[in-house]
């Protein structure tokens, strides 16, 4: 090993040490973005920046489990993605759909986050399948987020509740008085789940693009320039540093 990558392991190895003081997040977002960038500055195709970013998330995921966080939501494929050219999308279905095979396979809970109903039949059959597995008790839960976009999520969540009073049989007015905060975050995509408490997101960009818009409202941000698919266990650990040294007053 030489010089830099001795002082690397050393500072990791600080840097996990000093979080053992605090406590971690218990719901970590992450927008795993620039994996096209990546590619391109790498003089690859832009397919295989996406299986690149695509065995990152498996990383990242073994890390989050090795340091005891319970929940990733990882944003994946948004609903401004399906409007990309349909090659790439071919190519990105795969990748997503052997992605959560792979996680399924390492143990992890998986829950699909977003709206099934815009993704191919295909893609959805085989995710319903690679589902079906049986796993090992987890200590690692994943939100999956494909086909998703934070608007379209309330939009479905107030338009499942209004269904739901409908159905009890009550009329216009008592339907509007039993709409509240907390009956929209009943059916929500992460129904019954805690907020996320950080949210991280790669490649320079400093916008949720909307990331879990509800959800958000009280999360942590922390913005990094590294693109995806070199984003590294020491770039994780700076972020939660930064996390931990904050004071969340949560408006008050």
């Amino acid at each position: 090993m030489d010089d830099d990558g001795l002082l690397y392991r050393v500072y990791e190895r600080r840097l996990t040490k000093e979080l053992e003081a605090f406590s971690l997040p218990q719901h970590l977002g992450v927008i795993v973005d620039g994996n096209r960038r990546w590619a391109k500055e790498a003089g690859e195709s832009t397919e295989h920046g996406h299986r690149v970013g695509a065995a990152k998330i498996l990383e990242f995921l073994s890390w989050c489990e090795g340091l005891d966080i319970p929940l990733v939501t990882v944003w994946m494929l948004s609903t401004d993605n399906l409007r990309r050219p349909p090659e790439e999308l071919v190519a990105l279905y795969e990748i997503i759909t052997g992605t959560i095979e792979q996680i399924i396979e390492a143990g992890h809970c998986v829950r699909l986050t977003g709206n099934a109903e815009a993704l191919p039949v295909e893609m959805r059959a085989g995710i319903a399948q690679a589902q079906e597995q049986v796993a090992r008790e987890s200590t690692l839960t994943v939100n999956v987020a494909i086909g998703y976009g934070g608007r379209e999520e309330i939009v479905d969540a107030v338009r499942e509740l209004v269904r739901d009073l409908s159905a009890q049989g009550l009329d216009g007015e008592q339907v509007a008085s039993a709409i509240s905060v907390d009956s929209i975050a009943e059916h929500l995509y992460t129904r019954g789940q805690p907020d996320p408490d950080l949210i991280i997101r790669t490649s320079g960009e400093q916008r949720l693009s909307g990331f879990l818009l509800w959800q958000s409202v009280h999360s942590e941000y922390w913005f990094c320039e590294t693109y995806w698919p070199g984003f590294r266990r020491i770039d994780l650990l700076r972020a939660l540093r930064d996390f931990c040294r904050r004071e969340r007053r949560y408006g008050a």
